[in-house]
C-alpha cells in the first residue's frame, strides 16, 4: 500500500491542485476540464459511479488524475486507471504522471507514486528463459527450417536482452520479436510456478512489477487485465477502491475478448505432448488421438454459430474431456520436485486446464435447451496465417453486463470516460452494455431495481467550436453502398473531395478491400501522394501523412481511432460507409437476437450502437487542435435517409451539416488556398 498517508483535511482542494498541474504541463484551464475534475471528486467521495464524455482537447487525463491522486493519498489506498491502448498507457506513464507527480509534490507533502502493471505474459520469465523448454517450436514450424532458424535468432536476442533489461517488459524491446518467439520466454499465470516454488522467483520481473504496483498511489493497467482480475478468484491487481476507465467505449469489447475461450485440435495435441514425459504413454496417446478426432470433426463442419451442438462434436468433445481429466489425475497434486520437473508439470497442467475448461464450457452451453437462457455463444471460425486455414471453436459470453455489474460496479467506485460515450445523445446505449440501469438508475423511477448500481452521466463538451470549425457532409445523392466494392460514383466523389482539399485527406474505409480499391483506382488519377495502410508500418504511414501536407492516407479499422494529426495536413476525413459489424458475425447476431427476444430493438442495440461508436471516433480525427478546420464526408446516404440515421447523426460531434456537394468542395478549396 502507499506509504506516508496525508490527512485529507491537510490536502489542498481539487481545484487548487488542478491549477498547479495544468500550469506545470504548460496548459490552460478549460471549463470542461474543471467540470469533469469536480464531478470525479464528487464521485470518489460519494461512491456513486460516473460516466463522463469529454471531447478531444478537454484535458481529461488531468481531470481524472488530479482527483484520483488526491483520493489515493487521502485514503492511503491505490487507484487503478485502465486504458484500452498501449499508446495511452505510455502517455500516462511516460508523460502525464511524471509531470503531474513532480508538480504536486510540494502541495501534497510528498511526491505521488505510480506504476504500470500488465498481464504476466508481457514479462520475460527467467525460469523459462534458462530452461530446456524454450527451444520448442510452434507446430506449424516443425518442418520449416527457415522459421526455426529465425526463431532461434530471436530467442538468442531475447537471451542477450535479458541481461540488460531492468523490467523484462516486452514493450521495452525495440524492435520487437514475433509472438511465436516471445512465447518461448514467457508464461501465462497458469503456467507460472509461483514465487515461492520458482528457483528464480526473487528476481521475477512480473512479481517485481506487481510489488511495485502494490506500493503505488496510482496503477495504470489495461482493460483485459482489469477483466481478468474481475473474473478470477485471485487478485491480479493490488487492493483498490477506485477504478478510472479511460477509453471506456472499448470496455465491452476488451472484456469480451478476455472472456472468450478457444479450442483447436492443435491445442489438444500440444497438451498431450506436454503430458508425454509425465504420464503413461497410453494416457497421453489417448488425449492426442482425441485431439486428432476433434480436428477431423471440425474440418467437416461449416464455419458459423452453433444453435445446437452437432452430434459428432458432442462425442469428440466428451472424449477430450475424459482423456484430459485422466491425464490431469495422473499428474497428481503439487509435490516437492526439482525445478525442471516442476516447470514441465506446471506447463502441462496449464494446457490441460485450458482444454478442459473450454470443452466443459461448450458442452455446458447446450445443456440449456432454450437459446435465450444460454450464458455463452459458441461458433466455429476458420482462420490461419499466410493463407493456411484451420478451424477454431470459440465460446464467448452473450453479455458481459452481469459480470461488470457484479465484479466491477458492485465492488468499487468506477469512473468511465471517453470522447465518445453519449450515443444518440444519451449514455443509456453503453450503460446497458455495462450492466448499468438506464438514466443513472434514478430513484424516482418506479420500476428501478433497488439493487442496481447508481451512476450519473456528464457530457463536459469540447473546447472546439464544432459548428464553426467543421462541416459534416452527407453525400445523399449517391446510391446506397453495395457488396461488390466501391461503385464508380463513390470513386468520383472521393476524387472530387481530395482534389478540392489539395490532398490532406484521411480516408476511413469499412474494409481493407475498399481501401485498396480506392487507392489503386485513384493513384494514377490524382496529382497528390496516396498512402494505403499495409504499404508500411501503420505508425510510419501516419508520420509521413502528418509531415507532408498534400499526402493522403487510406486505411481501415486502426485508423478510425489511432490517428492524431493536428494542423493543415488533415482537412478532410472521408468515411465510405456506415461501419456496421458484419451481419454474419456470430456474436453480433446472437446479441441482436437476444435483445429482440427481450422486446427490444436488437439492430439498434447492437449493430447501430457499434456503428455509432466507430463513426464518432472516425469523425473525431478531424479536429485535434484549436486552429483545425475541415470536413467530415460520409458517402453512405443511409445516414440521411434511413430510420436509424437520426441516432447515428446525434452520436457525431455537432458540426454544421450539409448535403450540398458544391458547398463542401468550395469550403475545402478555400481552406487549401488559405
Amino acid at each position: 500500500m502507499p506509504t506516508a498517508p496525508v490527512k485529507s483535511a491537510d490536502l489542498p482542494g481539487v481545484a487548487e491542485l488542478l491549477e498547479v498541474a495544468v500550469t506545470a504541463v504548460g496548459g490552460t484551464r478549460r471549463e470542461g476540464q474543471d467540470a469533469m475534475a469536480q464531478a470525479v471528486r464528487k464521485a470518489l467521495s460519494s461512491g456513486e459511479h460516473l460516466a463522463v464524455q469529454a471531447g478531444t482537447g478537454t484535458g481529461k487525463s488531468l481531470a481524472y488524475l488530479v482527483p484520483a491522486i488526491r483520493h489515493a493519498m487521502a485514503r492511503d489506498t491505490t487507484v487503478v486507471i485502465s486504458t484500452a491502448t498501449i499508446a495511452l498507457q505510455r502517455q500516462l506513464v511516460d508523460r502525464d504522471l511524471p509531470r503531474v507527480a513532480k508538480a504536486l509534490k510540494a502541495s501534497l507533502g510528498r511526491e505521488p507514486t505510480f506504476a504500470i502493471l500488465k498481464g504476466r505474459r508481457n514479462y520475460l520469465c527467467l525460469n523459462k528463459l534458462h530452461g530446456d523448454d524454450t527451444a520448442e517450436p510452434e507446430d506449424d514450424q516443425l518442418f520449416d527450417a527457415f522459421a526455426i532458424s529465425a526463431m532461434g535468432r530471436n530467442v538468442k536476442r531475447l537471451h542477450d536482452w535479458a541481461s540488460d533489461t531492468e523490467t523484462g517488459d516486452r514493450d521495452e524491446l525495440v524492435p520487437g520479436v514475433p509472438d511465436s518467439a516471445w512465447r518461448q520466454v514467457s508464461v501465462t499465470a497458469r503456467e507460472c510456478l509461483g514465487v515461492s516454488r520458482c528457483p528464480v522467483g526473487e528476481d521475477c520481473f512480473a512479481e517485481k512489477a506487481r510489488a511495485e504496483a502494490g506500493r503505488a498511489d496510482v496503477v495504470v493497467t489495461n482493460h483485459a487485465l482489469l477483466a481478468i482480475d474481475a473474473m478470477g478468484d485471485a487478485n491480479v491487481l493490488p487492493e483498490h477502491d477506485v477504478v478510472v476507465i479511460d477509453e471506456a467505449h472499448e470496455l465491452v469489447d476488451r472484456v469480451t475478448g478476455a472472456a472468450t475461450g478457444e479450442l483447436t485440435a492443435g491445442t489438444v495435441t500440444a497438451a498431450a505432448r506436454r503430458c508425454g514425459k509425465l504420464v503413461e504413454d497410453a494416457l497421453a496417446d489417448r488425449l492426442a488421438e482425441a485431439g486428432e478426432g476433434l480436428g477431423m470433426v471440425l474440418e467437416d463442419l461449416p464455419p458459423g454459430r452453433w444453435e445446437s451442438i452437432p452430434q459428432a462434436a458432442t462425442g469428440a468433445l466428451t472424449v477430450i474431456r475424459d482423456a484430459a481429466g485422466m491425464c490431469r489425475q495422473a499428474l497428481g497434486s503439487e509435490r516437492k520436485e526439482d525445478p525442471e520437473a516442476a516447470t514441465g508439470r506446471k506447463l502441462a497442467l496449464a494446457l490441460l486446464d485450458e482444454v478442459s475448461e473450454n470443452v466443459v464450457r461448450v458442452l455446458k452451453t447446450f445443456e440449456e435447451a432454450d437459446p435465450a437462457k444460454r450464458y455463452d455463444v459458441v461458433w466455429l471460425a476458420e482462420q490461419g496465417p499466410d493463407g493456411s486455414r484451420h478451424k477454431v471453436l470459440r465460446v464467448a459470453p452473450l453479455s458481459v453486463g452481469g459480470l461488470l455489474r457484479e465484479r466491477l460496479f458492485g465492488q468499487r467506485t468506477t469512473v468511465l470516460t471517453s470522447a465518445t460515450l453519449a450515443l444518440g445523445g444519451s449514455f443509456d446505449a453503453l450503460a446497458r452494455q455495462w450492466g448499468l440501469p438506464p438514466s443513472g438508475g434514478d430513484s424516482d423511477d418506479p420500476v428501478r431495481d433497488p439493487e442496481a448500481p447508481r451512476w450519473k452521466g456528464l457530457d463536459v463538451g469540447s473546447p472546439f467550436a464544432h459548428g464553426r470549425s467543421g462541416i459534416l457532409y452527407v453525400a445523399k445523392h449517391l446510391p446506397p453502398p453495395g457488396r461488390d466494392g466501391l461503385a464508380p460514383a463513390y470513386l468520383d466523389e472521393i476524387a472530387g473531395l481530395v482534389e478540392a482539399a489539395g490532398g490532406r485527406t484521411l480516408g476511413l474505409f469499412s474494409s481493407m478491400r475498399a481501401a485498396k480499391q480506392a487507392t489503386e483506382a485513384l493513384r494514377g488519377r490524382l496529382d497528390v501522394p496516396l498512402l494505403c495502410q499495409g504499404d508500411d508500418a501503420t505508425m510510419l504511414l501516419v508520420k509521413r501523412f502528418a509531415e507532408d501536407e498534400p499526402t493522403c492516407l487510406f486505411g481501415t479499422l486502426s485508423l478510425w481511432q489511432g490517428v492524431d494529426v493536428p494542423g493543415p495536413s488533415l482537412s478532410c476525413v472521408i468515411i465510405d460507409r456506415i461501419p456496421f459489424p458484419r451481419p454474419d458475425d456470430p456474436l453480433v447476431a446472437a446479441r441482436q437476437k437476444a435483445a429482440d427476444s427481450r422486446g427490444g430493438n436488437g439492430f439498434l442495440t447492437v449493430s447501430a450502437t457499434h456503428a455509432a461508436l466507430l463513426l464518432a471516433q472516425g469523425a473525431g480525427r478531424l479536429l485535434r487542435g484549436n486552429d483545425d478546420r475541415g470536413v467530415v464526408a460520409i458517402l453512405d446516404p443511409r445516414i440521411a435517409t434511413a430510420r436509424y440515421g437520426g441516432f447515428l447523426r446525434a452520436s457525431l460531434p455537432p458540426f454544421w451539416q450539409t448535403t450540398d456537394q458544391a458547398t463542401v468542395r468550395g469550403a475545402l478549396t478555400r481552406l487549401r488556398d488559405a
